[in-house]
């Protein structure tokens, strides 16, 4: 090949990765809504190696149930990324440590789905906004994930878990998890694995939307948490929320 073709291949191939370069840090919808609506003061809940991108106008504290340390543990499979650091160690349904009306936006990317009482979840998130604060949610569709075999979590289960505390469901969770996520060949390995992650307190998608049952459960609080749904955006395989404390 002559000096001048690869002279012409190497132009072409550079002005192709620049193409791409391009494409990959595209702006997601996630990452163009952020700047509109998260501006002070704020918490990201749960964020580990994937947190929002924000704007300069915002100041984002990161909270988690551990410290880096001991999520590098919980999550041996993301010991090749780098996680944000901990700010406020404290569980994310419940931040206790975090004042009544002290935050202006609080983050919670894929967290909802982790939690096992989802509805008090919410509860501790306004309570913690200050009046006109924004709840910035990003949920996956059970359908397009790992979860898709999985049953639907019915409104009438998740208003149990708050009636009653979560705890009945709990180990009925895991068994559902672990039949159709790492769907064992046995009935002693399914075990094995259930009793593993409840002695750890293996963080799972303990329940599952699609996009309709999830509306069903926002629109069944708003009276109760007094708040707008601001945003409500499909994004591939997750649905994105905006909502903000009436």
């Amino acid at each position: 090949m002559t000096a001048s073709l690869l002279g012409q291949l190497d132009r072409t191939l550079r002005g192709v990765w620049r193409c791409v370069r391009k494409r990959l840090r595209r702006p997601t919808v996630k990452d163009r809504l952020a700047p509109f609506y998260l501006r002070g003061r704020g918490l990201e809940v749960g964020a580990l190696h994937n947190p929002l991108p924000v704007s300069s106008r915002a100041k984002v504290r990161y909270v988690d149930r551990l410290p880096v340390e001991g999520l590098r543990a919980q999550y041996p499979d993301l010991r090749d990324k780098k996680l944000v650091r901990v700010d406020v160690v404290d569980d994310g349904e419940r931040l206790d440590t975090v004042g009544t009306a002290t935050q202006d936006f609080v983050i919670a990317n894929h967290f909802l789905e982790h939690c096992q009482d989802p509805i008090r979840t919410l509860e501790s998130f306004f309570r913690v906004l200050r009046p006109g604060g924004v709840l910035y949610m990003a949920v996956p569709d059970k359908r397009f994930t790992f979860d898709r075999d999985r049953p639907v979590t019915s409104l009438a289960h998740v208003l149990r878990d708050c009636a009653e505390g979560p705890a009945w469901s709990r180990r009925g969770h895991y068994e559902e998890y672990v039949a159709h996520v790492h769907r064992p060949e046995t009935a002693e390995e399914t075990r094995g694995i259930v009793e593993d992650m409840l002695a750890r307190s293996y963080s799972i998608h303990f329940h599952v939307w699609t996009q309709k049952e999830l509306l069903e459960l926002l629109l069944s609080l708003k009276d109760r948490l007094d708040f707008d749904i601001e945003v409500a955006h499909k994004n591939g395989d997750e649905f994105v929320l905006v909502l903000r404390k009436s």
